[in-house]
């Protein structure tokens, strides 16, 4: 089924699929095979829906369709969270503003928004903290509201009916009285949070689906993320090719869509980990003494305004993802190689266009280079069929 995407210009007239997202996979063949059916050659987007395997965030269906309670890592130091209200205030959150704090736990961080005259949602996916959250709005400045529901897993692929904590995000802001905003006008609420204990490299890139889909939270606009992240994540998010070692696909799609600033860097002693049921989990020690203090950055993340344009769009998205992906396969190879692999379109020509030439390589190339490369080849008129592809590639698990 598809569905018009919220907030887009009307002159672009984009669509997403509502449910499943689109995947298909780019070959490493110049033709297509003789004995392979014609089907519409417009681009990878125009082919039957295919789950991509080497998609880090689906690569175990478990992990989509079921829910299981997990160990949380939580602010439960009131300094800390003062630390954090004084930051997002000196990066423009507005006191009125609505906030959805992920997964707020003890509700530390949630008192301390509240205690600044923050309009705070709770989305808590432990019943065990919900009594505790909800006695936390009497008798505080900002309003409070507190459901149950895990923002991280929200909108899940195939899965039938859903219960809470699992909801679907159109039900979930139908509920709570909130309407998306055109994406190229303010924020309409911000979120904020720490990203789970486990599955953070998969979160990471359904975020990803998300935004460029436009579905899920980002089917009402430019949803702004207030984060903790590992360092580590934060590094690679964040890489460009002065940081070769660390520069990666998730680099590119990540500084594409968002504009990221580190807020806040905290060691990730100062949170507790705790049990479902409430119980504080011990710290697992250092297999080195050596070994460096581990932070967690607090990471403000801005979708940004003219991401999508008439040559990137929610409809053709997936084949922006394949083209990175497939460079950064051979990222020490030449630009012109991948390109003579992906398009029919003469190498030389988009070079030129580009402002490269024939020793550019992949590693060498910053994140808004990439995308203007892949409209680049999107607007062309040379050929029918903007890209090559084998119909039959087999899947590759990365």
């Amino acid at each position: 089924m598809w569905a018009p995407v919220a907030g887009l210009p009307p002159r672009q007239t984009l669509s997403a699929l509502t449910g499943a997202v689109r995947f298909c996979i780019l070959g490493s063949g110049v033709a297509r095979r003789k004995d392979s059916p014609q089907w519409n050659c417009r681009g990878l987007s125009d082919f039957h829906p295919q789950l991509l395997p080497s998609m880090d965030f689906r690569e175990s269906p478990s992990w989509v369709f079921r829910y299981g309670s997990e160990p949380r890592r939580y602010v439960t130091n009131p300094r800390l969270a003062e630390t954090l209200v004084q930051v997002l205030r000196g990066k423009g959150v507005d006191a009125c503003q609505l906030l959805l704090e992920c997964n707020p736990g003890p509700g530390i961080l949630t008192q301390a928004l509240l205690e600044s005259g923050a309009k705070v949602i709770a989305l808590e996916s432990e019943k065990f903290y919900i009594p505790h959250l909800e006695s936390l709005g009497k008798n505080v400045t900002g309003k409070l509201e507190v459901v149950h529901c895990d923002f991280f897993k929200l909108d899940p692929v195939n899965c039938g009916t859903v219960k809470p904590p699992i909801m679907m995000s159109e039900v979930l802001f139908k509920n709570l009285g909130i309407k998306g905003l055109p994406w190229t006008n303010d924020i309409p609420f911000r979120v904020v949070g720490t990203l789970p204990v486990k599955n953070e490299r998969k979160i990471l890139w359904k975020l990803l689906h998300d935004i460029y889909s436009c579905t899920s939270v980002y089917a009402h606009g430019r949803v702004e993320l207030n984060m903790f992240i590992n360092e580590d994540d934060y590094q690679k998010i964040t890489a460009t090719p002065e940081n070769p070692k660390l520069y990666q696909a998730l680099s590119v799609l990540w500084q594409v869509a968002y504009e990221i600033k580190l807020l806040h860097v905290e060691p990730r002693s100062s949170f507790d980990i705790y049990s479902p049921n409430g119980q504080l989990e011990k710290p697992k020690r250092n297999k080195s003494l050596d070994q460096p203090q581990q932070n967690l950055c607090f990471v403000q993340l801005i979708p940004r305004r003219n991401l999508f344009t008439e040559n990137l769009t929610p409809v053709n998205y997936d084949v922006f993802f394949h083209m990175i992906r497939h460079f950064f396969m051979k990222r020490n190879a030449k630009l012109i190689d991948h390109l003579q692999l992906l398009s029919p379109i003469d190498a030389m020509d988009i070079l030129k266009q580009i402002d490269a030439n024939k020793k550019t390589k992949i590693v060498n190339m910053y994140p808004q280079g990439f995308k203007q490369l892949f409209e680049t080849i999107e607007c062309s008129k040379e050929h029918s069929c903007n890209w090559l592809y084998d119909d039959f590639i087999e899947h590759v698990i990365t």
